[in-house]
């Protein structure tokens, strides 16, 4: 589920947050790190939940409607084409996603159900679900073009959802395209022959991506002192006070990625970088980290301190 990107997004988060606080307890942040990480993935669970709560809300609501003193004929014997959508059931009967909510004490939608009845009511109203209902019945295909539509036109883009999201915990904003993107993913994946003992995608794709994160955060942080004489030694028009903390924080890693892991070739940690300086820091920092990066991987290569192997890394 999580692309090196985004780790390397949390890393520079954490590298950010010391140079704030001052902190010096390396254990302590490093810890923290992976507890950030593994946030995101209680975000990813209470997004796919929210599925499953919608559709109960939904069948909550035929139930009642039925039991009505003057029930309507159409709500004596309504349309359960919803409520009986085959993905949104094996979401609903998923041992593992039931398991790692109750594990994790992830129970959000019952303290905050008014978020599942809004979203339900988008849902009601949209001509996505008037074009679905239209019909009695469907194949496999068709409840899964619907959740997926349903999730990518109304659920995702949802304002009051983001709002919910954004005052539960403040980074899964920045968490929350990269958890809908593999929802997206996941869903695509479901076929008809799954059961209740479908897998759902892991927070690391490998160990090694896990290894990435604490590496490239311990071996950045105690290379910090160095790694700033090198950015200091790029900018003869700069001072350290003038360069924003956050294309610090990016440089370092950088140059940490070109002298202390020699797997990852140098222009995939330039551009990498790169797009994260254009989305999280300042309008002209990728063109000035850019300049800079530039700049030490030649001098590396130049001087053999570049630590690279195997073909097309340099």
């Amino acid at each position: 589920m999580l692309t090196r990107r985004h780790i390397r997004v949390k890393v520079m988060q954490s590298l950010y947050s010391i140079e704030q606080t001052q902190s010096d307890n390396l254990d302590k942040e490093e810890k923290f790190l992976l507890y950030s990480i593994d946030q995101m993935y209680e975000l990813f669970l209470i997004n796919l939940q929210l599925l499953v709560e919608i559709r109960k809300h939904a069948a909550d609501f035929l139930e009642k409607s039925q039991k009505k003193y003057l029930a309507t004929s159409e709500e004596k014997d309504p349309n359960t084409k919803f409520i009986n959508n085959e993905v949104l059931l094996l979401l609903e009967k998923n041992i593992e996603l039931e398991t790692e909510i109750e594990r994790k004490k992830l129970n959000c939608w019952e303290l905050d159900g008014e978020y599942v009845a809004i979203l339900w009511e988008e849902i009601k109203k949209s001509e996505l679900y008037s074009t679905y209902m239209s019909t009695k019945l469907s194949s496999f295909r068709e409840d899964k073009d619907f959740v997926l539509d349903v999730f990518k036109e109304i659920i995702a883009p949802n304002d009051k959802l983001y709002e919910y999201i954004e005052d539960k915990k403040l980074t899964w904003i920045d968490d929350l395209p990269l958890v809908n993107t593999s929802i997206i993913k996941m869903l695509r994946k479901i076929k008809a022959s799954y059961d209740e003992t479908m897998t759902l995608p892991k927070l690391y794709k490998d160990i090694d991506d896990k290894k990435f994160a604490t590496d490239i955060f311990k071996k950045t942080t105690l290379n910090g002192a160095e790694y700033a004489k090198e950015i200091d030694g790029k900018t003869p028009n700069w001072d350290q006070d003038r360069i924003a903390e956050l294309d610090k924080a990016i440089i370092k890693m950088a140059i940490c990625e070109f002298v202390k892991f020699p797997s990852i070739p140098v222009k995939v940690t330039i551009n990498e970088y790169l797009e994260i300086a254009k989305e999280y820091s300042t309008p002209k920092s990728s063109i000035f980290i850019n300049g800079i990066l530039d700049k030490i991987s030649k001098e590396y290569q130049e001087s053999g301190k570049l630590n690279k192997v195997g073909r097309g890394l340099m």
